[in-house]
């Protein structure tokens, strides 16, 4: 049964960053039923003793997400959901994999940041002065996309994180 469960975390997981980076992608919002949805499946991984990280690491990791990239919304540079979202996704990487969590983050979030400037290079350089929003509007690179990748990739170098059956 246990690892049922921990398969249905692991799903979860992946479905929930999924959805909210691809309706940021989208929308360039990212909806709140996913966050919610990775903090209530943290927190079911907590419970059932399926997480890769211990419940008291998680929280902080969250919280410490959250502070940090409080500051990145405050001066305009992410979204709300951005911060919302790392901090959930933080939930699942512990304070031992935050640092990973964030490097992979940024640096996908710069290859994303890349790409837009080769496909719509005058678009990004007007956005360049707009505080990251093209032509002020809320058409900016869709960061949840870099925090989901981020995660992800975070989650698969934790050990624990897959059921043992695959590993």
């Amino acid at each position: 049964m246990t690892d049922v469960a921990h398969w249905v975390v692991v799903a979860l997981f992946v479905l929930l960053l999924a959805a909210a980076a691809g309706v940021d992608v989208v929308r360039r919002k990212i909806p709140n039923w996913s966050v919610g949805g990775l903090i209530l499946t943290s927190a079911v991984a907590w419970v059932a003793g399926v997480s890769a990280v211990p419940w008291l690491s998680g929280l902080a990791a969250g919280l410490l997400a959250l502070v940090s990239a409080y500051g990145l919304y405050h001066f305009g540079m992410v979204g709300a959901g951005d911060v919302k979202l790392l901090a959930a996704a933080a939930l699942f990487v512990g304070l031992g994999h935050l640092w990973q969590l964030a490097a992979l983050t940024a640096l996908a979030g710069g290859i994303i940041a890349v790409g837009f400037l080769v496909a719509r290079p005058r678009r990004v350089m007007r956005g360049l002065t707009a505080r990251g929003r093209a032509e002020n509007t809320s058409r900016g690179i869709p960061y949840g996309l870099a925090i989901a990748i981020g995660a992800l990739a975070t989650a698969l170098t934790i050990e624990g994180f897959l059921p043992h059956a695959l590993v």
